[in-house]
């Protein structure tokens, strides 16, 4: 959990920053039109200059769109996106620590059981980590009790580490389901106050029309970008926990094989 929130420190800050800094470039037109105008020789390459207005007004673009949304209703959502993303990527790091190479994991199981018994088994399956070194070492703990009591804590076991992968997702998906509500709610607010914009005019105007629908909807858009990228990550994560139990619950049947085919917690 501490490194969960060292990730939405770190993703918070960096975000903040760069806005930060977006605003404080985009303060000062003059001064960076002057220098640029200074340092910019008049044979300059067209394509050139055209691309750096495109990129600047393209992010001045975005900054506007943003504040035009309202922050009460803007904050909420980017807020919601740093958290879905810090998130995916704690998981995603999880998840990619947790696969490892079954064959040669078995490989090394099966040396050690030849070499040093269960304990040098159990030291291998320590040293390793992932659910698939955990559950071996279940395993491995009640070999002594037979080989039926093995294949039962390796199923209940199983659950434990599954239910480890799946830490969080509960939240992400949390995540993606409020970010086009929050888009909505400020969608519903802003034509309420459209219309009360109206019925203070008196008359129905085009521009006052149009100007209250349009920053409405902006919340809305922005809510199901948002919706959009963090159910791309869930997607992922979930193909990734998916090959991890597959592959853990294959490599648990060939474990089962080789502790049968050395004799281990088989009674005689």
């Amino acid at each position: 959990m501490k490194k969960l929130f060292a990730l939405i420190a770190i993703f918070c800050t960096v975000s903040f920053g760069s806005l930060s800094l977006t605003y404080a470039q985009d303060s000062q037109p003059t001064d960076s039109a002057a220098t640029t105008a200074t340092e910019t020789p008049a044979e300059a390459p067209a394509e050139e200059a055209a691309a750096t207005v495109k990129e600047v007004g393209f992010r001045q673009q975005m900054k506007d769109k943003f504040i035009e949304g309202g922050y009460e209703f803007m904050v909420p959502i980017l807020l919601v996106l740093i958290l879905g993303i810090a998130l995916s990527i704690e998981r995603i790091i999880y998840l990619n620590m947790s696969a490892i190479n079954t064959q040669k994991f078995l490989k090394n199981i099966e040396s050690a059981l030849n070499s040093g018994g269960i304990e040098a088994a159990k030291n291998i399956c320590r040293a390793t980590s992932g659910p698939i070194a955990g559950v071996f070492l279940e395993g491995l703990n009640r070999a002594e009790e037979g080989i039926e009591i093995v294949e039962k804590s390796i199923v209940s076991y199983g659950g434990v580490e599954m239910s480890k992968m799946e830490k969080g997702m509960t939240w992400l998906n949390l995540c993606i389901a409020l970010a086009p509500m929050l888009g909505f709610l400020g969608t519903v607010i802003g034509m309420i106050l459209a219309f009360d914009a109206i019925e203070a005019a008196g008359d129905i105007s085009p521009s006052i029309v149009a100007g209250g629908m349009k920053v409405a909807l902006i919340t809305t858009v922005f809510g199901l970008i948002v919706a959009i990228i963090l159910q791309v990550f869930y997607n992922y994560i979930i193909s990734k926990i998916d090959a991890l139990v597959g592959d853990m619950e294959e490599s648990s049947i060939d474990f089962i094989d080789l502790l049968v085919k050395k004799g281990v917690g088989v009674k005689k």
